[in-house]
């Protein structure tokens, strides 16, 4: 008999709502921009754990939570003009500035 711990359920609750919720956004917004926001909230994970970890403070992180946020705002510009899609070369620039902040998390 196959058992299965409450959190072990959660979790597999939560990857099949983000391959439903994935599989529509890519089909909505294109895969370039799910790409950028995936990385965007993979960055913002990654500082909240650097705070928790002690290695950023409070203060450092709102530096680069605001320039995430900067690089969403850019991207969803771009996205307004193509119907909700972005160019390789507006993908390319996002990642560059994503690449600035990744080098700042600790």
């Amino acid at each position: 008999m196959f058992t299965t711990s409450k959190y072990t359920r959660f979790a597999i609750i939560m990857l099949s709502l983000g391959a439903i919720i994935g599989t529509t956004e890519l089909a909505s917004a294109g895969i370039r921009r799910a790409e950028v926001n995936m990385r965007l909230a993979t960055q913002n994970y990654r500082i909240d754990k650097a705070v928790a970890q002690g290695k950023l403070t409070h203060a450092q992180a709102a530096v680069l939570h605001a320039d995430d946020k900067a690089i969403r705002n850019q991207e969803r510009f771009d996205a307004k003009f193509d119907n909700g899609h972005i160019t390789h070369a507006e993908q390319k620039a996002l990642n560059q500035l994503e690449n600035g902040v990744s080098k700042k998390i600790k």
